[in-house]
């Protein structure tokens, strides 16, 4: 039976002394007994916690780092199947496929343009996360060659791939302190691999073509005190790729099979850039650890990008931009304040209309517990009352002269409301979508 945070916090030291990055015991006990974190965090465990709790109090999917200290990504850590469950924890690392047959002049544009490509949505930056390199050229000079220079202009995650344990021996030690992945142990490799590993600090992919051989193979890793393991059950179809990923994805959670509680790495390379899209879509939201595509196209990685924000977003914590009065453009005493909720995608977008309809304009931003316009309203914490408090809480007044101030058209009863919680303000109701602001302050703010 699962112990509780507070008898797994019996067996704690109770000295909170913050080592584990928690603030108490409790707070850690807790984090334990969600499965949030590893009782090897804990730098003062007695012997009797490690026996009571041991293994139990590990996430039923390991986390497993990548990467430079200052670049660092990680995978696994997962506590559940549905993300509507709890939240998912770890997000799906995305990245480039190189190998060693390409020229030089091509392995170089494409890790520049990868390591340019930034995109911003709802004030977050998302950004590629590994690349990696495939042994093809049949001259492993060439291929250590190639790794060398991919390494010197590529600062975050390496993957190293080749079923040749001697070649990739060669480039973990190549990459030490890099920690990188190896891709891939098979059953005929991973003893030989196992000591270059633990040496340079290094992760293993263990690949196979079946559930009992990928078990066996976890199972030898494990038995030789080796656990920065990913998985790759090779697949010749989505369908049944799909279908392993959910199968490792419940064995780990529901059963406990700690063999199959690791990452899963995925390759996806359908000679189509829609094909490749849709597989690697499938592949974030089932369950995916790190995947790989053959070419980086903008239009691919961008939606890509996205929808992993989306999927690794907690649904009871939307991501939410800080409540306060901000400056849209260069506003002044007389300029006009707009209102809006502290939900980031609707704070982005209607600054955006606002500053794309040419004016300067303040805008107000209550805490809304990160809520959309209609929600935070129906939960009562939207209103007239408490927008008006808000403005008087930030001394707006004591900066402008103008009193005008308009609201979303979806929350058009809250006018009145807002009037007698600010005598002498006209209140305006504004469009109700948005993309209609830049055609409201022409026609009736400006008019």
């Amino acid at each position: 039976m699962a112990l509780t945070g507070l008898q797994i916090q019996k067996l704690l030291p109770k000295t909170n002394c913050k080592e584990c990055h928690c603030n108490t015991c409790l707070a850690f006990a807790m984090k334990l007994a969600a499965k949030k974190a590893e009782l090897a965090e804990c730098p003062y465990a007695s012997d009797e916690a490690k026996a009571v709790l041991g293994a139990a109090s590990e996430p039923p999917i390991r986390a497993v780092t990548l990467g430079p200290e200052n670049a660092a990504f990680k995978a696994g850590g997962e506590t559940v199947q549905y993300r509507h469950e709890k939240t998912f924890v770890n997000r799906t690392g995305l990245g480039l496929a190189l190998d060693d047959s390409l020229r030089d002049d091509q392995i170089e544009q494409r890790i520049r343009a990868l390591a340019d490509y930034t995109l911003e949505r709802v004030g977050e930056l998302l950004q590629p996360d590994a690349i990696s390199l495939a042994f093809k050229s049949g001259s492993p000079e060439r291929f250590l060659a190639v790794l060398d220079k991919v390494a010197q202009s590529w600062p975050r995650s390496l993957v190293v791939r080749t079923d040749d344990a001697t070649l990739l021996k060669s480039a973990a030690e190549k990459l030490r302190g890099r920690r990188p992945l190896l891709a891939s142990a098979t059953t005929a490799t991973l003893d030989d691999l196992l000591p270059t590993a633990k040496d340079t600090g290094a992760a293993l992919a263990l690949a196979a073509g079946n559930f009992n051989d990928l078990v066996a193979l976890s199972e030898r890793a494990q038995a030789a005190q080796f656990r920065d393991l990913y998985l790759e059950l090779r697949a010749d179809s989505l369908c049944e790729q799909l279908q392993n990923n959910t199968l490792i994805r419940r064995a780990a959670l529901k059963a406990g099979v700690k063999a199959l509680g690791y990452p899963m790495l995925r390759y996806v390379d359908t000679g189509s850039a829609i094909d490749d899209a849709v597989e690697a879509g499938i592949e974030i939201a089932k369950y995916a650890s790190l995947v790989l595509l053959p070419e980086f196209d903008p239009a691919v990685w961008m939606p890509l990008l996205t929808l992993r924000q989306n999927i690794f977003t907690d649904p009871q914590k939307p991501i939410q931009v800080e409540p306060k009065v901000y400056s849209i453009g260069e506003p002044n005493a007389t300029s006009d304040v707009f209102v809006t909720t502290n939900f980031s995608l609707t704070y982005f977008i209607v600054s955006s209309e606002i500053e794309n309809s040419g004016i300067s304009a303040w805008l107000v931003v209550p805490e809304c517990e990160g809520m959309s316009v209609l929600t935070s309203w129906a939960a009562g914490i939207f209103g007239g009352g408490k927008i008006g408090a808000f403005v008087k809480e930030a001394q707006l007044e004591d900066k402008i002269t103008s009193r005008r101030i308009i609201i979303p058209g979806y929350v058009a009863q809250i006018s009145g409301e807002l009037e007698e919680a600010l005598p002498g303000w006209q209140v305006i109701v504004g469009p109700q979508e948005a993309g209609d602001i830049a055609s409201f302050v022409k026609n009736v703010l400006k008019a």
